[in-house]
């Protein structure tokens, strides 16, 4: 026994490398290849390899693939006065608010709850300025990957991105959440009930929760899609290519084109659905 290195504390890392990595890794499939002998050898659990292979995903994935569309944003006129600001902020449940422009066609900047709060806890009587408390605000293309994204976020020290399309204008918005969920997956609060499974993004384009009931998805579509045994969208994409499928493959089903976006060793978590007559 090597007593420099029990075997008891090597690290996760040196572990894999030890057992696994004798010659250079010459791509993502060999190294997805590893993680899943290690995992089979018990070296890794499958909560790790998740999160792993959820970090390789993210330069796959770009912002649009992820982001809120502009119609599901909530966005604040900079004339809403601090009573009504209060009232938007705890019906939507969230903490940070872009701010419109005079013209109402730009992000003039960020506005926090936690801003909003100080202020009517300690300045009762002054009338709350947007631009005492407005933070900067970060601007990115539906291009840009989650990778480059969450390296943005680290070196900026934001959580909330707002997205623009080619033309300069307001497509959406996009949180240091909606990035760390494509590594370890929904994280859930005491809000997230209200979120829609399908997201319309415009133009036949939808982004899709893998586990909507397929139920909800023909009744959504006015459609009656139908597979043997299969409750969920997942299922139906899985039934149609036979295998689980990896990221970013395609398959055309009854009428709809099925993007895989976000998927790991057990499972499918993200889906782009394309009307197939509207391409």
């Amino acid at each position: 026994m090597n007593e420099e290195h029990p075997p008891s504390t090597l690290s996760f890392l040196q572990r894999l490398k030890k057992q696994f990595f004798h010659s250079p890794l010459r791509s993502s499939d060999e190294l997805l290849q590893a993680l899943k002998e290690a995992e089979e050898s018990h070296i890794i659990d499958s909560h790790s390899r998740s999160i792993i292979e959820g970090t390789m995903q993210l330069e796959n994935l770009e912002v649009r693939d992820v982001m809120v569309p502009k119609s599901k944003m909530v966005l604040i006129k900079h004339t809403t006065s601090a009573k009504d600001l209060l009232k938007i902020m705890v019906k939507s449940a969230h903490s940070r608010f872009p701010v419109l422009n005079a013209k109402e066609d730009k992000i003039q900047g960020i506005i926090l709850a936690k801003d909003l709060l100080g202020h009517l806890a300690n300045n009762q009587k002054k009338e709350f300025s947007y631009k005492e408390y407005l933070r900067p605000t970060v601007l990115v293309p539906e291009s840009k990957t989650l990778g480059a994204l969450l390296r943005d976020f680290q070196q900026k020290h934001s959580h909330m991105a707002v997205v623009m399309d080619e033309y300069g204008e307001i497509a959406g918005l996009v949180t240091l959440e909606d990035v760390l969920e494509q590594i370890v997956g929904e994280i859930e609060d005491e809000h997230d009930f209200e979120e829609d499974n399908i997201i319309d993004f415009g133009e036949g384009r939808y982004l899709l929760k893998a586990n909507t009931p397929l139920e909800e998805f023909n009744e959504f579509f006015e459609v009656a899609l139908d597979a043997d045994d299969v409750d969920t969208v997942a299922g139906f994409v899985i039934t149609g290519f036979t295998y689980l499928p990896e990221q970013m493959s395609e398959i055309d089903l009854q009428g709809f084109n099925f993007k895989v976006l976000k998927t790991d060793s057990r499972r499918l978590h993200l889906l782009e659905v394309t009307k197939i007559n509207n391409k």
